[in-house]
């Protein structure tokens, strides 16, 4: 079994366990903004420590920066920073697991991406798989409360949803981007200065942000401690799977293997969050599944 496949299993359970730690921030004590810079204030020191020890340990190298690595690494973070920030936002509008399934979109966005941006096309099958995804995600995005046609396609929660799966597709070219750009053969640390030089910039972007618009939103995540700072390590541990995942493998197929974190959000927001879904929204999750399937099958 090729390395990036548990990789990237491992990487969909520990976001999908971030996720729901925002959740609980985002519902009880956190604004959209302060869910959002917890998983980066409390995961970049423990980061640059992995980054760094690792790079020690092995005796290797700090790889040189170049221009292309900074637009790629830049421009993935600040599109992370708003996608983030459009989950937690809609885990106000939608059921846990239907927010988490439309974030999904992304698959198809990142295929998209990087064949334009790196070049890395699909296949046949992988393009049809898109084409069915498209179809669950029209299906998903008609709310329980919807009246008329115009709101059963273009509402909130829809637009969030498929906003932070476009902003989910740069994230991930652009952190591959960045990752094949630094001259080392060493995969896991490509992956990890990757992290680390994002995550340090994200967690800079994010505190001016909540200083300059949300006033004392730093003081409430520092007193939520207790639980941002499992969100920044099962943060932490996702990022450097998805990262490495990223530069064993084309990101779309990637991402595709992740769709597993429906799974995952669907167990969590039936036993932990008791949520119901409708049968509209369960068919519209089984189509994405069945378009994940497809293009899995295509690899």
């Amino acid at each position: 079994m090729p390395l990036w496949i548990p990789v990237t299993i491992f990487a969909a359970f520990a976001q999908n366990l971030r996720f729901m730690l925002q959740r609980h921030l985002k519902v009880t004590t956190l604004s959209t903004g302060g869910a959002t810079f917890s998983r980066f204030l409390y995961s970049a020191p423990l980061v640059a420590l992995i980054a760094l020890g690792y790079s020690a340990a092995r005796e290797l190298p700090l790889p040189g920066f170049s221009s292309a690595f900074w637009g790629y690494a830049l421009v993935g973070g600040l599109a992370q920073i708003l996608a983030t920030m459009c989950v937690v936002a809609l885990f106000a509008e939608r059921a846990f697991a239907i927010g988490i399934t439309f974030k999904k979109t992304e698959v198809m966005l990142t295929a998209l991406m990087g064949m334009i941006v790196l070049g890395e096309a699909v296949s046949l099958g992988a393009a049809f798989a898109i084409m069915v995804g498209f179809v669950g995600v029209v299906v998903l995005s008609d709310p329980p409360d919807a009246t008329g046609n115009w709101r059963r396609l273009f509402n909130k929660g829809a637009a969030l949803g498929v906003a932070s799966g476009a902003l989910f597709g740069v994230s991930a070219v652009g952190y591959r981007g960045a990752s094949l750009e630094l001259a080392s053969a060493d995969p896991f640390q490509r992956a990890a200065i990757t992290l680390m030089v994002v995550t340090a910039f994200q967690t800079l972007t994010m505190a001016l942000w909540l200083r300059l618009r949300e006033r004392g939103e730093i003081r409430r995540v520092l007193a939520s401690w207790r639980v941002s700072v499992w969100v920044g390590l099962s943060s932490m541990l996702g990022s450097l799977a998805w990262f490495t995942a990223f530069t064993l493998q084309n990101a779309a197929y990637v991402k595709a293997l992740g769709q597993i974190e429906l799974v995952f959000s669907f167990i969590a927001s039936t036993f932990l969050f008791g949520e119901q879904t409708t049968r509209r929204e369960v068919l519209g999750v089984l189509i994405l599944v069945v378009s994940v399937l497809i293009l899995v099958l295509t690899l």
